[in-house]
């Protein structure tokens, strides 16, 4: 898993916001960024990640590192910079727990260049899967797509935000396997936001005749599209009761990734993935506190029905 490891602030109003005066909030601090988000949720569901990215030789970075550490993550390649603060994200939540506002500060990600990761890229050679997140510059990116370094892996992206799917190329040659949302499908692709599923899925089959190999579009409560070889599907959201969607669509990420990693076809995965990302939007964290395989596997049997 190679991105974004932040130190999230998030802040849940009591009444809505009004704007030019002092609201009160809630506060609770959390780690996350993408890339670590799905790294840690795949350590709780049993698999072995190695997670690389940039932290600041600060405390939020230390103690990132260590959580990490404890979760069973590999972070022995992350690379820690003195005199750099490591990434922040501020989010201020509704009192349902959406998102109203969210600030974020990634500015060291911009050290996670090709030549500082060219000890790094070699090691991707012997994976299976290799996952990216977008807070990335984009010839890191491109320098993962076309392999670089080496490897036969198959190339997991996620788009992250509206700004930061601006750093896909329109050639998306390389990406096996791509996740985003509506709004993230049509600032790529320069047209409406699908409002649909029946528009996600078209979304998603215009994505992937740039060249990804299967795409996967969400469009939150009403679901999933999925366009890839060999599958066209609709894949309907499990039901949750919102308390804290942050992170939930970092948990579908890693639900998908855990059900391939298991030999489940594309739309079992997806199902998984969408389960996964419900158990997060259930609780308060970016990750499910009490997240395990075996967690997963009756909620599984207890909420996915089988069609």
């Amino acid at each position: 898993c190679i991105g974004g490891a932040v130190y999230d602030r998030k802040h849940r109003l009591h009444a809505p916001l009004e704007m030019e005066t002092s609201n009160p909030v809630e506060s609770f601090n959390s780690f996350g960024g993408v890339a670590r988000n799905v790294a840690e949720n795949l350590a709780l569901l049993g698999e072995k990640p190695v997670f690389i990215s940039a932290v600041g030789d600060d405390q939020d970075g230390h103690h990132l590192l260590t959580h990490l550490r404890g979760r069973g993550v590999d972070v022995s390649r992350v690379i820690v910079v003195p005199g750099r603060k490591t990434a922040e994200y501020g989010a201020v939540l509704s009192p349902n727990g959406d998102l109203v506002l969210g600030i974020a500060d990634m500015a060291i990600f911009d050290m996670l260049t090709p030549e500082t990761l060219a000890r790094t890229l070699p090691h991707l050679a012997s994976a299976s899967w290799v996952f990216a997140d977008t807070n990335l510059p984009v010839e890191t990116l491109n320098a993962l797509m076309k392999r670089h370094g080496g490897g036969r892996y198959q190339l997991a992206v996620d788009a992250v935000s509206t700004p930061k799917a601006r750093k896909l190329s329109v050639d998306l040659t390389g990406i096996d396997l791509l996740f985003l949302n509506a709004d993230e499908a049509a600032v790529i692709l320069s047209q409406p936001r699908a409002q649909t599923p029946e528009q996600a899925l078209d979304a998603a089959r215009a994505l992937r005749e740039r060249g990804a190999g299967c795409v996967q579009v969400s469009i939150g409560a009403k679901g999933i599209a999925i366009a890839g070889q060999g599958i066209e599907k609709l894949v309907e959201a499990v039901a949750a009761a919102v308390v804290d969607i942050t992170g939930a669509g970092d948990s579908a990420i890693a639900g998908t990734l855990f059900g391939l990693l298991s030999g489940k076809t594309m739309e079992e995965a997806a199902r998984l993935g969408s389960l996964m990302g419900a158990l997060t939007i259930e609780t308060i964290g970016t990750v499910r506190a009490d997240l395990s395989r075996a967690t997963l596997e009756n909620h599984a049997r207890a909420r996915l029905v089988s069609e």
